[in-house]
């Protein structure tokens, strides 16, 4: 009712009306019978609407003491915190444990080896990984995944919002990387 109530695309929508085969939205009234397909020989308000918008930099950049850009993300094996597809022994044989994807230049730079346990530190906190020594990240960037609650990636991150989206800033802040 909430939902309805607030959002006009889903005004006629109700749990008596859902029934078995459920009713899909948009369903502006309790007239409307549902919108089967969204979108049929053109997209209901035109073509794509873009909107341009000036780069901003990120809240906080790298300096002489954090020096490199931390990102994080996914692998394939492993999805959000890994609460399910961790507890999958096939999925976590594949990629059981977390890494700190490091460009071969900055490792050599910091006589990092693969394999060898790395300690990320940001202003937040501080974690430590596996190095995996790569060309996949580019000089100055370290990557990692978020699926691992022993080595939390998102401990490092900040918690600014993007300007324009307003959603977190989860994706790049600046970290220092030393051996363990």
């Amino acid at each position: 009712d909430e939902i309805n109530h607030l959002t006009p695309s889903y005004g006629g929508i109700s749990y008596d009306r859902i029934g078995e085969m459920g009713l899909q939205w948009p369903c502006p009234n309790a007239d409307h019978q549902g919108t089967t397909i969204l979108h049929i020989g053109k997209f209901s308000r035109g073509l794509g609407h873009f909107s341009a918008v000036d780069w901003q930099p990120p809240a906080e950049e790298t300096d002489e003491e954090y020096p490199f850009v931390f990102t994080t993300g996914r692998v394939l094996y492993h999805y959000h915190t890994g609460s399910m597809t961790r507890r999958s022994e096939g999925l976590d044989a594949i990629f059981p444990e977390p890494v700190v994807e490091i460009n071969a230049e900055d490792a050599a730079r910091l006589e990092v080896v693969d394999g060898q346990p790395v300690r990320i530190s940001s202003r937040r906190g501080m974690i430590e990984a596996e190095a995996l020594v790569s060309s996949m990240t580019e000089p100055g960037v370290v990557f990692m995944p978020f699926h691992f609650a022993e080595a939390a990636a998102n401990k490092l991150t900040i918690a600014a919002l993007d300007p324009i989206g307003k959603i977190p800033q989860f994706k790049v802040c600046a970290v220092k990387v030393e051996t363990v």
